[in-house]
């Protein structure tokens, strides 16, 4: 097994660094831009990046583009959301999305505000409609970026490190240990198995607030 993963890391590894960062943050731009986050795994494209990584220039160059390809990504979305917001909504791309996802969306921001805003970035479906929805609403961009800016950081470090740690852990002990693809592939499990239960729990929390309406205005949160 180890030889496999040999072979799958080594090809990462092979791509050009530029490339392989610069496809990593172009891709997490795309998660959060014109709904493409709904078919375009941006996550996956990062983890996968960040096995490659095998130097402090490296990893920070990865987490640095990742967390601005996301800011960009958002900003897109938001100015999109401003200018297009409605007539994307009653399009086709935005009815094959459902009107329930959109006002749900729309219902968390009502009711929690810039809270919502950096929750979202951890939830799927949410991720992509919110940047739009809060483009629509009375919230503010500098408002939109405060509140973004720090869930980008979290999750760009927290996939990069895990993906270069795991990748490096492996490297470091797969000539003495047979079964250490074994041990990097637990970990990476263990990862998904933490950001499901994470997301699970933040569902939740959104639960209770994007099944009924808010006032209409983003700026006031409910307590």
């Amino acid at each position: 097994m180890n030889e496999w993963l040999d072979a799958i890391l080594d090809l990462v590894q092979s791509v050009d660094p530029v490339l392989r960062t610069a496809l990593a943050g172009v891709f997490i731009m795309l998660e959060t831009t014109i709904l493409l986050g709904l078919i375009v795994a941006g996550d996956t494209v990062v983890l996968v990046a960040s096995t490659a990584v095998d130097t402090p220039l490296g990893y920070w160059s990865l987490a640095i583009t990742v967390i601005v390809g996301a800011l960009a990504g958002a900003s897109l979305g938001f100015a999109i959301g401003r200018y297009f917001g409605p007539r994307l909504r009653a399009s086709r791309l935005g009815r094959r999305i459902g009107e329930k996802n959109w006002q749900r969306a729309e219902n968390f921001l009502d009711h929690r505000g810039g809270i919502a805003v950096f929750i979202s970035r951890f939830l799927p479906v949410l991720h992509s409609l919110t940047p739009l929805v809060v483009g629509m609403s009375t919230l503010r961009y500098r408002t939109f970026m405060l509140w973004l800016t720090p869930a980008c950081i979290l999750w760009s470090f927290a996939y990069v490190s895990v993906g270069s740690a795991a990748a490096g852990g492996y490297r470091s002990i797969s000539e003495t240990l047979d079964g250490a693809a074994s041990v990097f592939v637990a970990v990476i499990i263990g990862f998904w198995l933490l950001v499901y239960a994470v997301k699970r729990l933040l569902d939740r929390y959104v639960s209770r607030f994007a099944d009924r309406r808010g006032d209409g205005d983003a700026t006031t949160r409910d307590d």
